[in-house]
């Protein structure tokens, strides 16, 4: 049987059904760079701190009637922080953290190469000045929100022990004000993540979730908490995953966006792995409300919840119909008609490992009517989305019966896959002419193969697989060579020609009849 030569890179974005059985089930190890960076419009690895946290009556009580002095300069803030005064100290603190937290240009370099990182570590230890600890947990915030080098310094100098302790201190101000600098350094990578993770923080983060805590506060601990399943060159331990999961699962009940943004984000770096880490998610049984979310008008909640789905479908047979029963179909369909092309683009590639199943599921796409916007988006969809699609009906067709992939050519796949072989991506190329040949293929099981050529040469698709003959790719004019000289020439002694035209073909008829209703029908209109 015909397999669908997929390049290794692709291989890896999903489970692929190709002529090694052991490939079927293969997952993705490295992701789509376009569907899986981490913009910063999406969620942020890092924030920095320039307003005030929640408001905290004891802590300010503590201050009142003070007034210090507004600006120091450099040299008065490194004597105040080295000074044995506490209210210098603090004094000194706060004038860093003010200018740590200036919006456009920080000095962060200036703080770190000015060696008052160790110092403001140890203010987090001083119990007995709880603005003095906010102070500097707010200075270290910001530090550790810059580039690797910074963060580094403040996890070099012993933050992130004290800041786990502080996450219990009996004021507010100073156990948020933790949360976010452990949050910043958790975010830089698994290696911070880790040395965050065995120091204990996620029991302290957990305790702090209740119903009468701000929902800034709130936000910042589920930002937190997405930033410890973060990463996976190594993955967070099973144990910590395990740890976190029940109360992910409580806040994604929420209804609060931002953090239901990073409750999704969470779970979206938490299924993008093995079929294992897969169940974990699955089998705590988050999929009813993702699906929900899916529905979203929010764009935070909308792409990391289909993100998520996306992830789970790439996993076993088993694990894809627990995602199809809870509701999938019913959602993606209206995705691909989304206004945003890129919610299409993921939409698309959740489809195509979903395709990328037994029949039984193939059965269940054509049952949710995806056939029309798929075919919809091969025609006037975004070029990056149009990809996605191939790879669906490349999948479908690789798996699909026979009766099935009749449906597929009745839906009115053909016209814009043969209109797409004049694209310059050779890769795609090739995967459409390998669609076409199995197609041909299929109907040739039905004694029915010339009615398809004829309604591919109507279509110009002769005319255009000849002139692919003549392509710079070897692969691309080998590929179109074979299905010229294997389904559309009949070799004479004076040359060769095409099949004649039957007109009283019944399958032909039918499939015209099936695709003339389909491509002269009103284009969708998007939502």
């Amino acid at each position: 049987m015909l397999t669908l030569e997929a390049p290794e890179e692709r291989r890896r974005k999903f489970k692929y059904r190709g002529k090694d059985a052991s490939m079927r089930r293969q997952q993705r190890i490295v992701v789509n760079l376009q569907l899986r960076k981490a913009k910063k419009d999406e969620q942020a690895l890092k924030r920095r701190n320039i307003i005030s946290l929640s408001p905290d009556p004891a802590s300010e009580q503590l201050t009142k009637g003070v007034c210090w002095k507004v600006n120091l300069t450099l040299q008065e803030i490194i004597n105040g922080v080295n000074a044995s005064d506490p209210d210098l100290c603090f004094q000194a603190a706060q004038a860093a953290r003010k200018i740590l937290s200036q919006e456009r240009n920080p000095p962060l370099n200036l703080i770190v190469e000015a060696g008052l990182i160790p110092r403001l570590v140890e203010f987090l230890k001083s119990s007995l000045h709880p603005c003095l600890q906010c102070e500097a947990a707010w200075a270290l915030t910001n530090v550790a929100s810059g580039t690797s080098e910074q963060t580094r310094a403040v996890v070099e100098a012993g933050a992130i022990q004290p800041l786990v302790e502080l996450l219990s201190s009996p004021h507010m101000i100073v156990s948020e004000q933790a949360v976010w600098a452990l949050g910043n350094i958790a975010g830089d990578g698994a290696e911070f993540r880790d040395l965050v993770i065995k120091s204990n923080a996620i029991p302290h983060l957990l305790a702090l979730v209740s119903s009468n805590i701000p929902i800034t506060f709130l936000r910042n601990i589920t930002w937190t908490l997405s930033n410890l399943c973060r990463n996976k060159d190594p993955y967070p331990c099973k144990k910590a995953v395990k740890q976190m999961l029940p109360i992910l699962f409580h806040l994604l009940q929420h209804q609060d966006s931002e953090v239901l943004s990073d409750v999704c984000w969470a779970l979206t770096y938490l299924t993008d792995g093995s079929n294992e880490r897969i169940s974990q998610v699955v089998d705590t049984g988050f999929l009813p409300r993702l699906v929900e979310l899916m529905a979203s008008s929010e764009l935070n909640v909308l792409t990391p919840s289909l993100r998520t789905v996306g992830n789970v479908v790439t996993g076993t047979d088993l694990q894809t119909q627990v995602a199809i029963d809870a509701g999938i179909l019913s959602v993606l369909p209206r995705l691909l008609r989304h206004p945003k092309s890129a919610i299409q683009k993921e939409a698309a590639w959740a489809l195509s490992n979903v395709a990328a199943g037994p029949h039984q599921h193939i059965q269940q796409l054509i049952a949710c009517n995806v056939l029309p916007p798929l075919v919809s988006l091969l025609k006037n969809g975004d070029f990056k989305v149009q990809k996605e699609v191939i790879w669906t009906v490349a999948n479908f067709t690789n798996g699909g019966t026979v009766d099935q992939l009749i449906q597929l050519i009745h839906a009115g796949v053909l016209e814009p896959l043969v209109n797409l072989l004049t694209i310059r991506d050779t890769k795609i190329i090739i995967i459409i002419l390998d669609i076409i040949n199995f197609l041909l293929q299929a109907a040739g099981k039905l004694l029915e193969k010339e009615s398809l050529c004829l309604l591919i040469e109507e279509l110009g698709g002769v005319d255009r697989i000849e002139a692919l003959q003549l392509h710079e790719n070897h692969q691309v004019a080998l590929t179109a060579l074979n299905i010229i000289e294997n389904h559309f020439c009949e070799e004479e002694e004076n040359g060769v020609i095409l099949p004649a035209l039957d007109q009283d073909n019944e399958f032909l008829k039918l499939l015209t009849k099936k695709y003339q209703s389909f491509t002269t029908s009103k284009p969708r209109t998007k939502p």
